[in-house]
Order: C-alpha cells, then structure tokens, then sequence
C-alpha cells in the first residue's frame, strides 16, 4: 500500500498534539495538551437565535452556492472591525472567508510554494504552519525566538543567506509560546525585511485575547505591500463554524482564489450568514471581555501554581494574552521523558520537540490553560511538579 502515496504526503508527520488528545478520554486525566478554546464560553444561545432569525429572513438564497470569495457583508464587518481596532485600511474586496485560518495556510502553501522553496518561521512555530507548508516540501529555516520576538540578529543572518519567499509569525501571544513581539522587535524586523523580497504571514488568532498591556502595532502597518493577514473567529466566537480569512494584495488574493475554487469552490455560505447575523445582533467585545477575563484568571492561577509548585530552575514564559504558557527544564532532560511520567500521575501536555522543525529543544513543553477550571490547574500543576521532581531525581536523560 505504501507505494500508493504521495512524497509529499508520506513526508510529513501526523500531529503529536492529535495522538495526546486521545489519552485525555480518560476523564481522570488532566489535560494541558489541548489548544482548545473553552465550551463553557461559547455564545450557544445567540447563535441558536441567529441561526433561526437567517431561516426566517434569509430565504432560499441560504442554502444555495455562493462565491467563493465570502458573504460580503461579513467580509465588510472584518474590514470594519481592522480599522476600529487596529488602525488598518482593509479593503473587503482583499479578504477571502476560509475554511480556518489554517486553511488559508494551506492556500498560501498552494499558490506560493514549489518543492525546495524556502520558508523562515519562529523557533517554536505554530505546528499547523510547519504541518501546511511540510505538504508543498518547503525548505524551513528556524528562527529562535526571546521575550520580545523573532531574535533580529540570527533573522539577519537567515535574510542574508537563504531566498525564503514566505516569513510565518504569530507575533501576539504566539502558539506555542505564548510570547508576544513588542513594538520595538517589530520594527527591528520590518527593518531587516527592508532588502529582502520575502512576504511576511501575519497569524493573528490570539490577539483580541489580551488580559494585560496594549496592543502593539501590526506589521501590516508598518509594511502593507509585503504583509498577508490571517484571521479567525475560532478562538473567539465559534471554532466548530471553521471561519476564518486571508487579507492579501490584489496580485496574490487573484491566485488564492483560484486555489480555493480548486480545493473546496467556497466557505460554508450558511455558516457564514448565521455568523454574520451573530455579530450584528450582539456585542463581539463584550463577548471576548468575558472570554479575557476568565482565561486570565485561569492565566494567573497556573503562574500562581508554577510558582508554588514547581521546583528551582524551571523556566516560564508569562504571557499577556492567549491561551498557552511554555515551560523549559533545565539542559539536558527530555519532556517527552517527562510526558510518560506525567500520564501515570494523571496529567498531560505537549512536549515542545514537535514545534521545532528540526526536533531540537526536547527540554520544552506547551501547557495551554484555556479549557481547565481554576482548582483543576491548581491539582494538575500539583501533580506536574510531583512528575518533574521524579525526573530530576532521576539524573539527566540519556
């Protein structure tokens, strides 16, 4: 059977977060692992009222195919939504509704990407990105990442050597980190790009999850002729809808089309108008204020029980947004070792290695706190120090 498959297909790895997913079946089992946003959140009840007023208004015309670039009044609300929000002049006729942001990777995979072309992404990446683009044999050049962003020194060196097409980043509260890129780190990168003919990704599903501080500005701001947009309603209205958009220049949105009307003809045109009669009928921030408030106090618990729990010389980041934290050990002991101990104590997370595309940093694990309770953080960190401790007594991995 094997010759029956693609290269492209049998060069990439199943998602390690998927295969975690499984273990949390157990309803004993505490999971981290998840990048899930939580149910407990979700607007159920004004859908179910937006989804009935569609019905009684919307006619014939709902369930029927529709183009391919998305409802325009939707796409109208999200060009709206950029300039209230962020100060950014979109114009609807450069968004494209997708099946996900994700998809839109995969779309920007498709009609930028030949075999062996070069793609630069953070060091962690989002493992969707690594996942979109491993399908067209991309050639990745892993930059590493620090506090405030992409580290500018080793972006220059990368910018100097390699002819990458694309630049992926999800510069607010980045999955898998949770790091976001201060205004000064993205000016240092719009300012290394300057003679390069690399397009930049901006991924930005995460950044109207913001507990603390203020919103830096977007790269498409500071460089709008080379900046794609993606965006997604996933993490803050309806994940299971799978709406979500690309904003691109004229020349590029003409072949994502083109490449969407092969892989799909459009996006859930009825999704799209029960989203859209969604956001017309009710307030989308004071719906993310909730959202914010409780993952911020889900944020401070788990700092709070790292701190209380966890022995010397562990490392967090702390982010001000989002839904992940990432954890380092000390040099020399692997999370995938530490991943196995922590499955018997009931508790689970995703080591860091599938977030790095050349495997490194085994020292590293994502532990997302959208979807656990407050007490239930505080137990599952208590029982992720007792795991930790048992490696370190143990000595260093092999």
């Amino acid at each position: 059977m094997q010759e029956l498959f693609s290269d492209r297909i049998s060069d990439v790895p199943p998602s390690f977060i998927r295969e975690i997913l499984k273990v949390t079946q157990d309803p004993t089992v505490i999971s981290f692992a998840g990048g899930l946003p939580s149910a407990a959140l979700f607007p159920t009840k004004a859908i179910q009222a937006a989804t009935q007023k569609v019905f009684e208004t919307g006619g014939n015309e709902i369930l029927q195919y529709s183009t391919t670039e998305g409802y325009g009044p939707l796409r109208e609300y999200i060009a709206t939504r950029y300039r209230d929000k962020m100060g950014l002049e979109v114009n609807p006729d450069n968004i494209l509704i997708t099946n996900g942001s994700q998809q839109g990777l995969d779309l920007l995979g498709k009609a930028l990407l030949n075999e062996g072309d070069e793609v630069i992404i953070e060091a962690p990446g989002y493992l969707g990105a690594i996942q979109a683009f491993s399908i067209y044999r991309a050639r990745f050049h892993a930059v590493p990442m620090d506090d405030a962003g992409m580290q500018v020194t080793p972006l220059q060196s990368t910018l100097a050597t390699a002819r990458a097409k694309l630049m992926y980043t999800v510069p607010n509260f980045q999955n898998p980190s949770g790091i976001s890129y201060t205004n000064a780190r993205r000016r240092e990168v719009v300012e290394a790009m300057q003679d390069s003919r690399t397009l930049l990704i901006e991924d930005d599903p995460y950044g109207d999850i913001r507990f603390e501080g203020t919103r830096p500005d977007s790269f498409a701001s500071m460089m709008p002729e080379r900046t794609i947009l993606l965006g997604s309603f996933s993490k803050t209205v309806v994940p299971s809808f799978r709406l979500g958009w690309i904003v691109a220049p004229d020349s590029i949105l003409e072949k994502l089309v083109i490449a969407k009307q092969a892989s799909d003809l459009h996006t859930n045109y009825f999704s799209q108008r029960v989203l859209y009669q969604y956001l017309c009928d009710n307030d989308l921030d004071a719906h993310i204020e909730n959202i914010i408030d409780k993952y911020g106090r889900q944020r401070d618990t788990m700092l709070e029980a790292i701190g209380r729990e966890f022995p010397d010389g562990i490392e967090t980041t702390h982010p001000d947004g989002g839904m992940f934290l990432w954890v380092r050990l000390p040099e020399g002991y692997a999370a995938r070792d530490l991943l196995q101990k922590a499955i018997k104590d009931k508790v689970v997370f995703v080591p860091g290695d599938p977030f790095y595309v050349d495997g490194l940093a085994h020292n590293s694990l994502r532990l997302s706190f959208s979807t656990v309770d407050e007490a239930t953080i505080a137990e599952g960190i208590k029982r992720l120090a007792l795991a930790i401790r048992e490696l370190l007594q143990e000595g260093r991995a092999a």
